[in-house]
């Protein structure tokens, strides 16, 4: 929707001052402006008659001023400016305080539209502080229309947006179609140009309804086909390493210490089809907490090095490598795979050895963090890439990743339960693996919702676990004391459990204002059963695993969404203990009390992360800019789902059917190339 990069300086009225005001919202040119879609629209078209007037309601009259405004004061010093207004049907006393302007603005006979709330006041009708505007022979702007209304900034009013977004239309040249007029009539789209000014300055409701039913598709259409773009430029002219099918797998799965789900049997067929491909492989595998995506990545590796490759898992902290690598350790013993962690609290000669190790290949896997993209990583043979979702690497990343291998295949790992109506979204540029299936035998995490007036029995209970030699999360959200918020914080929570219940037993602290060195010696400790109770914040939401906790109370958990909740959660019920999950909070509101109390009656992530986008929707789910997703300006993938559906099904018929004539599918990959580049900078990870 680029429809020029001229400046917003080159539109009358703008000058250095105000666009610097304009800034502050994004906006720099003229197709800024023209993106910069309104949050709302009030119907102010339908003109009333002053004698018609419902006072206590707002209307839009069509009035002349009697004389000059008349200005006076209060007891209390307050101006207050009153003009005396008519129709053919009656009179208004159109008021305001403390404008000294509108004294000078009106003259006697001046035509004028006002808008706003009317009160009777003794025998008089008054309209306070009206919107009002001239009446001349340019076309009414703020009034006599269906209004848009956008998000503000300091210094700048609805007027002044609505100025310029109406002058940059006037300036702006037609924009190119990119839908051609067959596909338009298939799908029930209007015409661009037609849309661009109708979400701004709606003709009518119903051409409002056209505007944005077409600008949502697009938005979808647009970062589906994007996608697509980076799944061929990632392998485009590429050809990846074809892994070999060996008969040893079979035996390694016999004697692993516990039987693969079928879940887990389909899901690792699908990365054996990839691996031996001759393409590369971006695949996603997405499970629920303790669904066993380890054991995928684990059997990946083993394949990767059986086939004369090396592979790594890249981790977003050095707890979670750690772990990684004493599980990969257990997987993989006595295959004579040698694994090696590379992880910044190393000494230098201890460094130097494992590097040397990698470029030599006498290491076969490497688990670390980020880092083993770095300069100073080079490995022997990279054939395999496994990725944690915190660390979901777009383009440029695969590129350096790339340079160090021969096009290595690409496995992306995730916890975070995903709706299925997002995962296409998501994780479009990714083959997506889903394990559905939890392993046998694991004990259900018991869930309940108290308020604080239990808290004392809760306490109670948590140490009864204690004594028997279980350990103990308690979250709570802040950090510090927030007036706004008047929630505790971790370092005075951690006081209160000390000394008022817990005297007896070791209490840890974690927050994310702390050091990765102090962070990981709490971890440690906690691991190690020399501290009894964890309290932190929710730096402990993804990847940390202590089978010996048995507890997890959450503070506040209405401050929570309901997939945040699913992942501390998870934190409990990784050993053969029964685990608990309490959720704590005395919230008043109706539909927080709904989806706490739906947090008790399912442990299905999957389950959970719908109910909590159809609470939520789905931008507040995925949070701003997580996995790298563009912020829609119209679309909401829960609300919009059935335009979801549509602007797929126009992707298959393009690019899968091949559909359009060779004329129209040419102009629309014109359009499609000069906006790909902007889309790649925003659909991946910097």
């Amino acid at each position: 929707m680029n429809y020029t990069d001229d400046s917003i300086t080159n539109l009358k009225g703008i000058g250095p001052a105000k666009a610097r005001l304009f800034n502050k919202l994004g906006l720099y040119t003229i197709g800024d402006l023209l993106e910069y879609f309104p949050r709302g629209y009030k119907d102010k078209s339908e003109i009333t008659k002053i004698r018609d007037i419902m006072p206590d309601e707002s209307c839009t009259v069509r009035v002349r001023a009697a004389g000059k405004a008349q200005e006076g004061r209060t007891r209390s010093r307050l101006i207050i400016t009153k003009l005396t207004v008519f129709d053919d049907t009656g009179r208004l006393n159109a008021v305001w305080f403390n404008n000294r302007f509108i004294k000078n603005a009106f003259r006697e006979g001046d035509e004028v539209l006002m808008h706003g709330k009317v009160k009777r006041i003794g025998k008089d009708l008054v309209m306070e502080v009206p919107e009002y505007e001239r009446l001349s022979d340019s076309e009414s702007i703020n009034l006599m229309r269906i209004t848009p209304y956008y998000s503000l900034t300091e210094g700048l009013s609805q007027k002044d947006i609505r100025k310029a977004v109406y002058a940059a239309l006037k300036h702006a040249e037609k924009q190119a179609d990119l839908f051609p007029e067959e596909l338009r009539r298939k799908y029930g789209l209007a015409e661009i140009n037609f849309c661009i000014s109708n979400i701004h300055f709606p003709e009518s409701m119903d051409k409002l309804k056209l505007a944005r039913k077409r600008l949502i598709f697009e938005e979808f259409f647009m970062l589906q086909s994007g996608l697509i773009h980076i799944k061929k430029l990632n392998s485009a002219g590429q050809k990846g390493i074809r892994f070999k099918k060996t008969s040893e797998i079979k035996e390694f799965i016999e004697h692993l210490p516990f039987k693969l789900t079928s879940a887990q049997e389909r899901v690792f067929e699908e990365v054996s089809k990839d691996m031996e491909g001759s393409g590369i492989m971006n695949r996603l595998v997405q499970g629920d907490v303790g669904s066993g995506k380890t054991v995928i990545a684990a059997l990946a590796l083993f394949k990767c090095v059986r086939s004369g490759y090396q592979g790594t898992m890249i981790v977003p902290t050095e707890i979670l490598a750690e772990q990684h690598m004493e599980t990969l350790t257990n997987l993989l013993k006595n295959t004579g795979i040698e694994i090696a962690l590379l992880k910044g609290g190393m000494t230098g000669k201890e460094k130097q050895k494992v590097l040397e190790g990698i470029k030599e290949g006498k290491i076969d896997v490497v688990v670390g963090t980020h880092a083993i993209i770095q300069d100073n990583v080079s490995f022997n043979k990279l054939g395999l890439v496994i990725t944690d979702e915190q660390h979901r690497f777009g383009v440029r990343q695969r590129a350096l990743l790339s340079a160090k291998g021969e096009n290595p295949d690409m496995l992306v790992m995730t916890a975070t339960p995903i709706p299925r109506t997002l995962s296409l979204i998501v994780y479009g540029d990714l083959d997506v693996s889903i394990i559905d299936e939890m392993p046998p035998g694991r004990k259900k995490v018991e869930t309940y919702f108290i308020d604080s007036a239990k808290k004392e029995r809760l306490m109670n209970f948590v140490k009864k676990g204690l004594d028997e030699g279980r350990q103990a999360y308690f979250v709570c959200p802040l950090v510090e004391e927030s007036d706004k918020l008047e929630l505790k914080s971790a370092i005075e929570y951690s006081e209160e459990l000390k000394n008022k219940y817990f005297r007896n037993y070791n209490v840890g602290l974690l927050h994310g204002r702390m050091k990765a060195d102090e962070k990981n010696e709490v971890m440690y400790r906690f691991r190690e059963k020399e501290i009894h109770i964890l309290v932190s914040t929710t730096v402990i939401e993804v990847g940390v695993n202590i089978p010996n906790a048995a507890y997890m109370v959450i503070e506040d958990a209405d401050r929570y969404g309901m997939a945040q909740l699913h992942q501390l959660r998870g934190r409990v019920g990784r050993g053969g203990h029964q685990s608990y999950c309490i959720l704590i909070s005395d919230t008043g509101n109706e539909i927080a009390q709904e989806r706490l109390k739906y947090m008790t009656k399912t442990e299905n992530g999957f389950e959970v992360a719908e109910k909590d986008m159809e609470f939520r929707g789905s931008g507040e789910v995925l949070g701003q800019r997580q996995h790298g997703l563009p912020g829609f300006k119209l679309a909401d993938v829960f609300r919009d789902a059935k335009l979801l559906k549509l602007s797929k099904e126009a992707v298959e018929y393009i690019y899968e059917n091949n559909k359009l004539s060779n004329e129209d599918y040419k102009k629309m990959k014109e359009i499609l190339d000069q906006r790909f580049q902007k889309m790649l900078d925003e659909i991946t990870l910097n």
